[in-house]
């Protein structure tokens, strides 16, 4: 681990002097350390193609937020990367500003782990043509405007048919992305390593439509009807495409994992208790 890069989150001066003082402490230690502020393809139908990253692992200043769009950005690469919050704990970036120097330090020193996490591919065909592709760490989601009528998703599992979903939408999510979207919308927590798909409908008209925990080998196929308008595909909330009627929408296991890494220090489950407010009368 010899050259680090250090992006920060957008529009933040606080994340900007923090990335400044660890590019000269990095450097003061002699590793190759540079800092560039993130780039803008959240909120966007149209996210601008990430820039290079000729880096052994990637620091992030932020929030989850932040990390989600660094993630999408290094694509296939396997550059490992470690999320500083800039607020409280995140499930993402799990080192907080106060522990910052001496996280980093440790992880320097060789006191971190590398957990893989595994990634959802997401592609929208159109009349037999590809239209559109992503890579996801959290989730896909398929919902409706506003003020569109409930949305008919025609799902199925590895080739055989599922249900016929009449919702305002349809949450797959990782179990990295399980406590996120999927956890507001009822679904259940699934631990960040293990291998599985979450399906879990929004606001299903047929109550009996609950979550379900797919193995993470299946290949999930979405198919919209021929009435179907204002429905949008969202990536990890942040980037979007507008879907069209009969659209069919394949969602499979990434073959390329995103490599996190865990200072010692760090733990889950108080992760989970801070967040969540378990516990806490």
């Amino acid at each position: 681990m010899e050259r680090i890069l250090i992006i920060y989150k957008r529009g933040r001066s606080d994340a900007a002097q923090l990335a400044e003082r660890l590019t000269t402490w990095l450097t003061s230690k002699g590793f190759d350390a540079s800092a560039r502020e993130n780039m803008a393809d959240t909120g966007t139908f149209n996210p601008p193609p990430p820039p290079p990253m000729e880096a052994d692992a990637v620091v992030v200043l932020g929030g989850d937020g932040t990390f989600l769009s660094v993630a999408r950005q290094l694509e296939d690469r396997q550059i490992p990367i470690v999320g500083v919050n800039l607020g409280g704990l995140g499930f993402l970036t799990e080192i907080s500003r106060e522990r910052c120097f001496e996280d980093l330090e440790n992880v320097l020193a060789g006191a971190y782990e590398i957990e893989e996490r595994m990634r959802l591919r997401v592609v929208i065909e159109r009349a037999g043509r590809e239209v559109f592709s992503q890579t996801v760490l959290n989730d896909v989601v398929i919902n409706k405007g506003a003020l569109a009528r409930i949305v008919d998703l025609y799902t199925h599992i590895d080739g055989c048919y599922l249900t016929h979903y009449r919702a305002d939408g349809l949450i797959v999510a990782t179990p990295t992305g399980s406590t996120a979207y999927n956890l507001s919308a009822g679904g259940p927590i699934v631990y960040p390593t293990a291998l599985a798909v979450i399906l879990t409908p929004i606001c299903p008209f047929t109550l009996t439509n609950r979550p379900i925990i797919l193995p993470a080998t299946a290949v999930i196929r979405v198919d919209l009807d021929d009435k179907a308008q204002d429905v949008t595909l969202t990536c990890d909330g942040q980037v979007g495409h507008r879907l069209a009627p009969n659209d069919r929408i394949s969602i499979a296991m990434s073959p390329h994992t995103l490599k996190l890494i865990k200072p010692t220090s760090t733990d889950y489950f108080e992760i989970l208790r801070t967040k969540l407010k378990w516990g806490q009368t």
